[in-house]
């Protein structure tokens, strides 16, 4: 097995280096290899490695710039200290992650599936999926509204958006809610929308933006729909719309 190590962490790189060794004794490390700009020349002079382990932040800037500079024909597995949710696009198919520290278990268990994926002749190889990498990342760039101005009487005062627990509206108002209170803001939801982590946020229905933290219990509803119970608020209308419920399902289920 040839493979290529792009880490930008010397002793990351070592031990990634042992693990697989220890894993795989018929190995051969191709190169070890800690920037974009160096991993764009390398694959520009070389063959092809069998299989790639690319760390998400390098030296330079992210590796998802290397596939937009040079060709990438072989199956990639992410290492990373991104957190597991960010990351979900890239267990599919072709693609998969190790998250750092690197357990040797997990290393073993990405090998057997490149095995599995790639282990027949070369036109039933699947492709990697530039879709889901374009997706990752926007996710891992992407920079999400710290805090929200509002005004109280003759005062204005910021609210972090991490202590939001749901944004709703209401006679042509858009309110924030928090623990203890609730304030008007200058944006719609469609533009909050936008503006937050859709990890953390869910648009249930078109009045209705909530985060997991606000959701007291869940209750089924009727026409396949599911009521929410809010924290401090009992308003009937906090119904996840029954076009969105699977999207709730998986929301929750992450």
């Amino acid at each position: 097995m040839k493979v290529l190590i792009v880490e930008d962490e010397s002793l990351a790189s070592k031990r990634l280096v042992k693990l697989l060794k220890e894993a795989e004794p018929n190995v051969e490390i191709l190169a070890e290899l800690d920037s974009v700009k160096r991993v764009v020349k390398w694959l520009g002079e070389n063959e092809s490695p069998e299989l790639i382990f690319l760390d998400i932040q390098l030296a330079d800037g992210l590796s998802f710039e290397i596939f937009e500079k040079a060709d990438v024909r072989a199956p990639i597995i992410f290492t990373t200290a991104f957190d597991e949710y960010a990351i979900q696009a890239f267990k599919v198919n072709s693609i998969d992650y190790l998250l750092k520290p690197i357990d040797p278990a997990e290393l073993e268990r990405a090998l057997e599936k490149f095995k599995n994926h790639f282990g027949a002749q070369e036109e039933s190889k699947p492709a990697l999926n530039m879709a889901l990498i374009e997706k990752a990342m926007q996710q891992m760039t992407r920079q999400y509204k710290e805090r929200f101005v509002v005004k109280i009487g003759e005062h204005i005062k910021t609210i972090n958006t991490e202590d939001a627990l749901y944004f709703f509206s209401e006679a042509k108002a858009t309110f924030l809610q928090t623990d203890d209170k609730r304030y008007i803001i200058d944006y719609a939801l469609e533009q909050i929308e936008q503006l937050v982590d859709s990890e953390r946020f869910f648009r249930i229905n078109r009045k209705y933006l909530v985060s997991l933290e606000a959701v007291k219990d869940i209750i089924t509803y009727s026409n396949s729909r599911l009521r929410l119970i809010l924290k401090d608020h009992d308003d009937m209308d906090a119904i996840v719309s029954r076009d969105r419920v699977q999207d709730f399902k998986k929301w929750l289920d992450r």
